[in-house]
């Protein structure tokens, strides 16, 4: 019924926002954070911010896995890359990001002679090791628990055909530490969040039931349609009207409560929890996955002794703001001046799922 009624009649919603600005009456303003890229271009590419009522502002989050990856993390990749006989391979999105020097990407330093490929998955990674034999490829792990099992299994299939020559610089970040980082952070003022639908499909919807559980915050586990989005917003402005808050499953085509058994489980036998660096969130204990010791042989920390140096950042760049919610990208000085997507500054501008990237693109 929700699919028929909303999804192929946008024109229907009028409902929805009616009982949004009814709920907005008794709650006064509302601020509403999603957590997923997808999510954030979603919003922007509907003009959903546009239709809804004045009471409801949306705010993008820590979603976007390039973005949340500090400036020197990207600066250790850079050195690594001009390491002799070092091919790097990675997801496209991660070949832009700059370090703590402006123009200074993956894609410059393959511009210039460096050993560079963009690849759609691990398992392409693993084909490159194996049609170059004389290099050493390492693949770029970034990503959420939605990436983490293809990561784990392409560790998995190099140890079963004993690949020498490949590894992985594992990325990988968890999200509910990241969200209680930000919970329990000075400026947070956040009465509810869009949790992510394609995390959730992994770990399952009871993994943000930590939300009214320890915060007393309602979330709602949401789709990507416009539709799914609304229903979700107003899900979550009842509960915040009605002081009952909840962690609730809008997306229930896809997300089950305890998730996919297969993914957890080959992600429990690859990684364990690690403490790891978020740009704009900083240090955060078990917030990473390491490879586990077992599998060192293709755990690029342990065969090249990385190690990032002190973090900075681009002058000017205020995408740490951006990402935690607390500066819209429309307020970064150099959004739209210094910073576009043909000449990004920062990570926020080049990600598909960054919220600058999306604030530009849709205004």
């Amino acid at each position: 019924m929700l699919y028929d009624s909303y999804f192929k009649n946008p024109g229907d919603v009028g409902p929805l926002l009616d009982k949004i600005a009814e709920y907005g009456r008794r709650t006064g303003p509302v601020r509403l954070m999603e957590i997923c890229g997808t999510h954030t271009m979603a919003i922007a590419r509907s003009g959903l911010r546009s239709i809804l009522p004045e009471t409801v502002t949306l705010l993008s989050g820590p979603g976007c896995p390039v973005c949340v990856t500090p400036a020197n993390v990207i600066d250790m990749i850079l050195r690594l890359s001009q390491e002799p006989g070092v091919l790097i391979a990675s997801y496209g999105d991660l070949l832009r990001v700059p370090g703590s020097t402006r123009g200074d990407s993956l894609l410059k330093r393959r511009s210039e002679g460096g050993h560079v490929e963009s690849v759609y998955s691990p398992m392409d990674a693993i084909r490159l090791a194996e049609a170059h034999p004389d290099a050493e490829v390492v693949f770029l792990g970034v990503g959420f628990e939605t990436t983490a099992p293809g990561t784990a299994a392409c560790i998995l299939e190099a140890a079963s055909r004993k690949l020498p020559n490949f590894s992985v610089l594992c990325l990988l970040k968890r999200t509910e530490p990241a969200i209680r980082s930000l919970i329990e952070s000075e400026d947070f003022a956040v009465d509810g969040f869009l949790c992510p639908g394609h995390v959730a499909a992994i770990i399952g919807s009871d993994g943000f039931s930590f939300l009214p559980k320890d915060y007393r915050l309602p979330g709602i586990v949401a789709g990507f349609e416009p539709a799914d989005l609304l229903c979700s917003i107003l899900e979550l402005t009842k509960m915040i009207a009605d002081k009952s808050p909840a962690l609730k499953n809008e997306y229930t085509r896809l997300v089950r409560k305890g998730g996919n058994p297969a993914a957890l489980s080959l992600m429990e036998n690859v990684f364990r929890p690690a403490p790891s660096d978020w740009r704009g969130l900083g240090h955060i204990e078990n917030s990473g996955y390491a490879i586990r010791s077992e599998y060192a042989p293709w755990d690029a920390v342990e065969k090249f002794a990385l190690r990032p140096s002190a973090e900075q950042e681009i002058p000017g760049c205020r995408c740490a703001q951006v990402i935690r919610g607390v500066l819209p990208p429309t307020g970064c000085p150099l959004f739209r001046t210094a910073c576009s997507p043909e000449n990004p500054v920062g990570p926020c501008m080049v990600s598909g799922e960054g919220a600058c990237a999306a604030a530009y693109q849709y205004g």
